[in-house]
């Protein structure tokens, strides 16, 4: 009877207690409502909503957003820990060096008369540059004078400038008057115009190659002009040799004063923006796209407009757009340089100026790089019509306005290892090695495919993991690897006694500088698979690299057909 009472007892305390927690789960039910209702929009988290490409048949495909995804950008990128944003590690440890030997006999004893060697350089400003550079040195190995070079005025640039209009041509023989003879003009002949023998050389050619090739030429017509002239010295000569390239490149070659007063104007008003800059040269045009072969989701409509671009060379054949991809060899996408940078700890207050040609859908393929940095900026953008004018009928003049900002910024960043990203790269490294980061995309290929599926803080240590070796340090590339006017590490030397004198301090005061030739042997592996090929082999894509491996042929009766091919890529 009693254990009757007692089960009745704790029935009625159960039916007392179903209500009050029924109410409690109510009011629970509502106030979780109540709060979602004021919660912010996913936009307000500055989650990047990515959309299916288009595939269907008719370029209209589905784009409705995907399934929610784990992967969301903060609002700020702050800080990465062990590592300055501004500046290289161990830079204050290098310095460039490209003053000649006590060996190299002095330009009065090695130039003999009637020896003119004249040049035609070929393609945009920076691979006119690397003609220019390797002319003064072939004039050298010949020991003839260098008539000043020619500038290719009937390019795929259409730029009519002259050397003078974009370079100081007195102080570039005055300043290399102990190294080669420099004049401006052929002399003349018995009084008649003397009309220069001319011819071509192989890529890639060195000293015996001109010595075998050029010089008898040169001897029995005392005046050739080699046409076509990019690329056209190995990357391998004597050290010397190779100075006197470090000479001309960061010395010799200056713009001329118009130029650079408008250069600085626009330095000067990234600065005054913020204490930082970022510089990208962005290299996304409907013709670069189309040679590379590459898709980026655009469905029918892309594949068609490009398809019908890349008709224009015939040597072209048909690849593998996700192999092209796999293999790192596609320009990165604005979004993609903006996710790397901000993965890398760059805040999206950071100023960032776009060095940049006709980019491929224009404002619609830039927004989420706008998104991801609202403080975009380009030379249009931070000038008058008026203060570019004298520049802007002239493709020429205005890349070297954006090679003055690149140059100077803070930190350059480009999404394709073309010339002008290949010879800022070299300068920063010769003067001061200012950080320049180069996408790893071939290891930040999956990383991008595959963001849906993980967290912000994964995708970004990831990104931070592939990018060593990537990002402008000292000793990044093994001498000799790479392509001289990228790596020179001939005319780089180092300050091993004060390098010493702080690897005798106690380890905490400089751990994550000292880790750094270890952090870089470990990453030799991710060095883009061309490093250690030659300097035109990525110019005009692996499809001729039987042909550019031969400098016992010459290479141009494949490209005689496709007369921008070379200069596509040239900046």
């Amino acid at each position: 009877m009693a254990i009757h009472r007692r089960r009745h007892h704790h029935h009625n305390r159960f039916r007392y207690l179903l209500p009050v927690i029924s109410a409690i789960s109510a009011a629970i039910l509502i106030l979780y409502g109540f709060i979602s209702l004021l919660a912010p929009s996913p936009d307000h988290l500055h989650h990047l909503v990515q959309r299916i490409p288009f595939d269907d048949d008719n370029g209209v495909g589905d784009v409705s957003p995907r399934v929610t995804s784990l992967f969301k950008v903060p609002i700020s990128g702050g800080m990465v820990s062990g590592r300055s944003l501004w500046s290289t590690r161990m830079s204050k440890f290098y310095f460039g060096c490209s003053n000649a030997s006590n060996k190299f006999p002095k330009v009065e004893t090695v130039t003999y008369p009637n020896r003119y060697l004249l040049i035609a350089t070929s393609g945009g400003l920076n691979q006119q540059r690397t003609g220019i550079t390797d002319a003064v040195v072939a004039a050298r190995i010949l020991n003839a004078t260098l008539v000043v070079p020619k500038l290719d005025q009937k390019s795929f640039w259409k730029d009519a400038s002259t050397f003078s209009e974009i370079f100081d041509v007195d102080w570039f023989i005055s300043h290399l008057s102990r190294d080669v003879k420099i004049i401006k003009e052929l002399p003349r002949k018995g009084g008649k115009i003397w009309t220069p023998y001319n011819m071509r050389v192989p890529r890639k050619c060195n000293e015996r190659c001109y010595q075998i090739r050029v010089l008898p030429v040169l001897l029995k017509k005392h005046a050739v002009q080699l046409s076509k002239f990019d690329y056209r010295l190995s990357n391998k000569l004597e050290t010397d040799l190779q100075k006197l390239r470090c000479r001309v490149n960061y010395h010799a070659l200056k713009f001329t004063d118009p130029i650079n007063r408008m250069g600085q104007k626009l330095i000067n008003r990234m600065r005054k923006m913020g204490k930082h800059y970022v510089a990208l040269h962005l290299r996304f045009e409907p013709d670069m796209l189309a040679f590379s072969g590459c898709y980026y989701g655009g469905g029918e409509k892309e594949r068609k407009e490009l398809g019908k671009i890349r008709k224009r060379w015939k040597t072209l054949h048909s690849n593998n757009p996700d192999k092209e991809r796999r293999q790192g060899r596609c320009p990165l996408t604005p979004e993609e340089v903006g996710l790397m940078l901000r993965a890398l700890g760059y805040n999206k207050d950071v100023h960032l100026y776009v060095a940049s040609g006709e980019v491929y859908g224009g404002d619609e393929t830039l927004a989420p790089l706008r998104a991801l940095f609202p403080n975009i900026h380009s030379k249009d953008s931070i000038t008058t019509k008026e203060e570019l004018e004298p520049f802007s009928a002239f493709s020429s003049r205005m890349a070297a306005l954006d090679f003055i900002v690149c140059d100077e910024s803070d930190v350059f960043v480009t999404n394709n290892n073309g010339n002008m990203a290949k010879i800022l790269a070299g300068r920063r490294r010769y003067f001061g090695h200012k950080p320049t980061i180069r996408p790893n995309a071939k290891k930040l290929y999956r990383l991008f495919l595959n963001r849906d599926n993980m967290t912000w803080e994964e995708f970004s240590s990831r990104v931070r993991t592939h990018q060593r070796g990537f990002m402008g340090d000292p000793k990044e590339v093994r001498p000799g690897r790479g392509e001289f006017h990228e790596n020179p590490a001939t005319c780089i030397c180092e300050d091993t006694e004060a390098k010493s004198k702080l690897e005798t301090l106690p380890r905490k005061f400089g751990k994550s500088d000292l880790d750094l030739d270890e952090v870089v042997d470990q990453d030799i592996e991710n060095e883009p698979e061309s490093s250690d090929q030659d300097e035109d082999d990525d110019l005009i894509g692996p499809q001729f690299q039987h042909l550019v491996n031969d400098t016992s042929v010459d290479d141009d009766s494949l490209l005689s057909e496709s007369p921008e091919l070379e200069e596509l890529l040239s900046d």
